[in-house]
């Protein structure tokens, strides 16, 4: 699978580890930066990696903070990105599986790097269920569009 990755200040630590392990892992990892440990802004990181779903380049995207709360704001600005903020296995299955996630974020303050990687994995492996929540996503979709409109 093709990953675009980025993370701010708080996240880079985390950021390097995941990048490493999703490579030996079999996918190719575009790292978005940030590419140094100080303190850096994440709306513009954020935004990157969404237009590399959005335009095709990335099959996914995940975005790394220190509590991930900005970074889903952010993230959820843009038409046609749905982040899920996961802190555990539950919420990774049903942001994947009834809310089709494209971006992941992922709290760097709050996870141990052993439980990230759990929850990437859960979070590539987890299926859209359809069904009813096709439906939903069409009705936030069909939310984009009015949003654009006022």
């Amino acid at each position: 699978m093709r990953i675009a990755i980025a993370a701010d200040h708080n996240g880079y630590a985390l950021k390097t580890r995941l990048t490493a392990w999703l490579t030996a892992a079999g996918h190719t990892v575009d790292d978005r930066g940030s590419h140094e440990e100080g303190t850096v802004d994440y709306p513009p990181l954020c935004a990157d990696v969404c237009r590399q779903v959005t335009g095709g380049s990335a099959d996914r995207g995940i975005v790394l903070g220190g509590s991930g709360l900005g970074e889903t704001i952010a993230c959820n600005k843009l038409r046609g990105i749905r982040a899920g903020l996961c802190h555990d296995l539950w919420s990774t299955r049903i942001s994947r599986g009834n809310n089709d996630s494209n971006v992941l974020v992922l709290a760097a303050k709050v996870l141990t790097p052993e439980t990230a990687e759990q929850i990437v994995e859960v979070w590539l492996t987890t299926p859209f269920n359809g069904g009813v929540h096709a439906r939903r996503l069409r009705q936030i979709a069909e939310l984009e569009d009015l949003a654009s409109r006022n």
